[in-house]
């Protein structure tokens, strides 16, 4: 049997500033490419046309290509991680196995058991830290505890950051490590069971003009005023370490959503409860009224209220929604309606492209008032005022209500002073109880 070393992609779909594939490729012969595509997640995905699976899907191949000048191709496999390490294991002589940590549950956990069957046939499983800057331990308080607040974690990273010499990892094209093969078959979509999306992929290109003005535009959904990388980031066509780069040089707020995304990750990491449970328990004692009549209207856009319509009818049409807009969106439906905040997580774990288990979990719960360093409860936000200051000559409602202002229009769902004395007035007692 060849010998051969197996880089595995996950999140991490480029061969630019790629840590585990740099190690991989300096230090072993014959580094096989290897990504899966994995049945454990794909099968619990509802909608047959995910673009996020085409997206996959169409970086794969583009990896393909890259690899073709190294004379190598990806070997893309679709099934259950262990079985497929297992029948790999009868075809190859394994030398090591490479990947990029992840920190969300089932990653750990599959992981966990994979090391274990490779450890049983003197096989090592060697991870590193390639989606964040700072991971784990790295970023902890003075006893040593990991943050629960932003504003200080913050502070950490960033004089951490400052201090360190972050430098990006070039593979060195003079020395080719990579497993010689002709190109490697690739399933389609339509043999995994999916179909391709009509829903468009932003483009990958660091807006630098875009991204100094980044702090003045950021909050205003009609305008372009954001970077549209998180599915970048979300799959690793981008180096996190590049782009965080970029932002320090160019604005400061721009790097300080970077730092709120590995907050997030790490809050997830050490405490993956939140997945399904409330950060401050006691929030999970609130008595949701979760009417799916209610949901339904949330879900299409039909609240009457326009901001809230516009924000769902674009993530509905295009897979994204303005980041102002998802929290007010947010805010809505477990304010106004008191719907379980899961309810909204899931919907959008469903549609959005750049969806991050820990972002979408932080951003809910924030909204909600349920998560670590989340707004209060009492703060309800009225969609009307934040139409004013961020959509005042309704463009962006315009663009997604066509019928705002007309009679085929609905009138609001709830009335605002009713919901918003509703909501404090559950979420008090559930806390006081």
């Amino acid at each position: 049997m060849e010998k051969v070393s197996i880089f595995w992609f996950r999140r991490d779909l480029r061969l630019e500033d790629n840590t585990g594939l740099y190690y991989a490729y300096s230090q072993e012969k014959n580094v096989l490419p290897l990504f899966i595509f994995d049945q454990n997640i794909l099968e619990k995905l509802e909608e047959k046309h995910d673009a996020r699976v085409g997206f996959i899907h169409a970086q794969i191949k583009n990896l393909s290509d890259q690899l073709k000048e190294f004379g190598s191709a990806i070997m893309v496999k679709y099934g259950r991680p262990l079985e497929i390490y297992k029948d790999l294991m009868s075809n190859y002589d394994i030398q090591n196995v490479y990947t990029n940590r992840d920190y969300e549950p089932y990653a750990k956990e599959r992981d966990a058991e994979l090391k274990n069957l490779l450890k049983e046939n003197k096989i090592q499983l060697l991870d590193f830290k390639d989606q964040v800057i700072f991971e784990k331990e790295e970023i902890v308080n003075g006893s040593g505890e990991f943050y629960k607040v932003f504003t200080p974690y913050s502070r950490v990273w960033l004089d951490k950051f400052n201090k360190s010499s972050i430098q990006l990892l070039l593979l060195d094209k003079k020395k080719n490590n990579f497993f010689k093969s002709d190109p490697i078959p690739i399933p389609t979509l339509e043999e995994m069971g999916f179909e391709k999306s009509d829903i468009e992929i932003p483009p990958l290109e660091i807006d630098k003009p875009l991204i100094k003005k980044y702090d003045a535009l950021r909050n205003f959904p009609a305008q372009k005023g954001t970077s549209r990388l998180g599915i970048h980031l979300r799959f690793g066509t981008i180096s996190v370490r590049k782009l965080a780069l970029e932002a320090v040089q160019l604005n400061s707020t721009f790097l300080n959503e970077l730092i709120w995304r590995e907050f997030y990750m790490m809050i997830l990491y050490h405490n993956p409860k939140v997945v399904d449970r409330a950060f401050k328990p006691q929030y999970d004692q609130i008595p949701w009224r979760n009417s799916e009549e209610d949901f339904t209207k949330w879900c299409e856009g039909k609240t009457g209220y326009p901001i809230v319509d516009a924000g769902m009818r674009e993530l509905n049409s295009t897979g994204y929604m303005h980041n102002r807009v998802r929290m007010i969106v947010a805010s809505f439906l477990t304010k106004h309606l008191l719907i379980d905040w899961r309810w909204g997580e899931a919907y959008f774990a469903k549609k959005l492209l750049d969806f991050e288990l820990s972002s979408n979990n932080g951003g809910w719960q924030w909204a909600a008032g349920t998560g670590t360093d989340a707004q209060p409860y009492f703060r309800v936000f009225n969609p009307e005022s934040q139409t004013e200051k961020f959509d005042k000559e309704l463009k962006y409602i315009k663009k997604w209500v066509p019928e705002y202002g007309t009679t085929d229009y609905p009138k609001p769902m709830v009335d605002h002073k009713f919901a918003r004395e509703r909501a404090i007035e559950t979420y008090k007692k559930a806390l006081n109880t």
